[in-house]
């Protein structure tokens, strides 16, 4: 049973002349990098020119008896992770899912999660992962993406979903002993997979109304994807030696997606994972299971620097400490090279596909992220405000069913991917990220980057962390309120004094905060970047409750 196409309205860029996939949904999938040029990549050897299936079952014909995976529930070699690969693409057929389908996976980190991805890759199928959020945007991506199918823990988790149409549901049962598939060293019979063609979809939240989703092909994900994770192992006393990846952010997200495309299948090293982020607990898996590479957001980095040393703690087996998903203060960077004495890797990078980071570097001051290597994301900077743009062996497809996306966000010139970021080129080649096109406060008629605010706030010497939120304002517009945690034992910065600090910092007068709050915590997202929106509520709901007094002068704890 096929789901029927519905028109649109709108009209897609064009396509260059290169292969346009269609999901057995009747979904669209152009590249919209032209074929020449994902040739030639392949050519210079910057893509391997397979699917992540055949890349995966490669590592497992090298090396069976590797561990694989360790989750929640014990070590799986790459033998046993195999085998339970192929018992879930069964129950996947079993379900009527095939080739050219479109499955969601809403499954915590662990096994599932990632033998349900590869299973799906082994089908020649199209993974979307989902990482935690509402029920909203859970069914605002399987629509958009008519998915014919969608992986959950339990049937509860089904409910929001209940009444999509040719929806297929594939139950995982709940964590607990299980006895390890047997494996069997043959081969199954597989249809050809293009690796030109969609291997995973990555979520990203964005600025629009509902999560936007961004198509990459098998070459994308263990090309330039792989490419930047394979930078961070140059290490020339460790040659040859399989990573061992930490990964605490979700692996559905687009940070995560180095997990298993990557480490799995492109890397064969070991994939180390926790169900749900605890600091204390990464801190154990770290001295008992030897990680080479902790991959974490900042808000995790601080928690766990900010933990007592206690007994048995070992982080000798890292060597590299690797920070994305949002800006890393310096104080963060100090905290973890103090506290695991290794180097501490920034990564510039989105689901839209951009990446810059500092591996091989001294970590750079202030906005730097590094130099660009064109071997995963060429950069190129356009327009008066100097927005990046991107493109490479890492570049995706397009956004998913979303036409207007790509009209949006990529260039008619061969695909570039329109970040939606500004910054500039130094003398060295480093790009420094100065902020947000959007993100950004407009009061009485001036743009003020809440980036440019946030990284000044950041060198006060009592803040821990900063963030800047807009406030609508009746007369202005919009007002800007800085939001901050202060740092463990320092008396907590008043408003004057901070703007103090920003004036010294060279900061002009009109991009001075209006309005601050301060919190014990900051609110994270489900992918643990800090929670705007919420943020935003909180101000908004202080500047209400603020009575007589001005605007400059309020202030208030949450």
């Amino acid at each position: 049973m096929t789901l029927t196409a519905t028109a649109t309205a709108t009209v897609a860029p064009p396509l260059l002349g290169q292969g346009v996939w269609t999901s057995r949904a009747g979904v669209l999938f152009p590249d919209l990098v032209p074929r020449e040029l994902r040739r030639s990549w392949v050519a210079r050897g910057l893509c391997p020119d397979a699917d992540l299936y055949s890349l995966f079952t490669a590592r497992v014909a090298e090396h069976p008896g590797r561990e694989a995976l360790v989750d929640a529930g014990g070590v799986l070699t790459y033998a046993e992770l195999d085998a339970e690969v192929r018992r879930t693409a069964a129950e996947f057929e079993r379900a009527g899912l095939a080739a050219g389908d479109v499955i969601a996976l809403r499954l915590p980190n662990g096994r599932d999660a990632v033998a349900a991805e590869l299973a799906v890759y082994a089908l020649g199928a199209v993974a979307l992962p989902l990482p935690p959020g509402d029920d909203r945007d859970l069914r605002a991506l399987l629509a958009r993406s008519r998915a014919r199918g969608v992986v959950l823990r339990t049937a509860r988790e089904a409910d929001p979903v209940a009444d999509l149409p040719h929806l297929r549901t594939v139950y995982v049962p709940e964590p607990g002993p299980r006895s390890p598939a047997p494996y069997d060293t043959r081969q199954p019979p597989r249809r050809p997979v293009d690796p030109y063609g969609p291997a995973r979809i990555l979520v990203s939240s964005g600025s629009e109304a509902e999560p936007k989703m961004v198509a990459y092909s098998h070459h994308a994900m263990a090309g330039g994807r792989a490419r930047y994770v394979r930078a961070l192992h140059q290490d020339p006393d460790r040659a040859g030696s399989p990573p061992r990846h930490l990964v605490l952010v979700p692996l559905a997200s687009s940070f995560g997606s180095l997990g298993t495309p990557v480490t799995l299948a492109v890397l064969g090293g070991t994939l180390i994972t926790q169900p749900a982020f605890d600091a204390e607990d990464a801190l154990r898996l770290i001295a008992a299971h030897r990680p080479t590479h902790l991959f974490a957001v900042p808000t995790m980095l601080r928690r766990i620097t900010d933990l007592p040393h206690g007994d048995g703690e070992d982080t000798s087996s890292l060597r590299t400490v690797v920070s994305s998903g949002a800006a890393l203060p310096e104080a963060v960077a100090r905290a973890c090279q103090e506290r695991f004495d290794r180097p501490v890797v920034t990564v510039y990078g989105s689901s839209d596909g951009v990446n810059c980071h500092t591996a091989g570097e001294i970590r750079p001051t202030g906005t730097s992220v590094g130099t660009p290597d064109p071997t995963v994301a060429r950069i190129r900077l356009t327009g008066p405000e100097g927005q990046i743009e991107a493109r490479g062996p890492m570049t995706p497809m397009c956004y998913v069913n979303a036409p207007e996306l790509d009209a949006r966000y990529r260039t008619h010139d061969g695909g570039w991917v329109r970040t939606g970021d500004f910054g500039r080129l130094d003398e060295h080649g480093r790009l420094h990220v100065l902020g947000r096109l959007k993100r950004i406060v407009v009061r009485g008629g001036l743009n003020i980057s809440l980036a440019e605010v946030e990284n000044e706030l950041a060198t006060h010497p009592a803040v821990a962390e900063a963030a800047c939120v807009p406030v609508p304002d009746p007369d202005l517009g919009e007002r800007l309120c800085a939001c901050l945690r202060p740092a463990p034992g320092a008396r907590t910065p008043t408003l004057p004094e901070l703007n103090a600090h920003l004036l010294g910092r060279g900061l002009s007068r009109r991009k001075l905060p209006e309005l601050l709050l301060v919190v014990e915590e900051m609110p994270l997202g489900p992918t643990g970047k800090i929670c705007h929106r919420s943020l935003t509520e909180a101000a908004m709901a202080m500047a209400a409750a603020s009575a007589g007094g001005h605007a400059q002068e309020s202030g208030g704890r949450a």
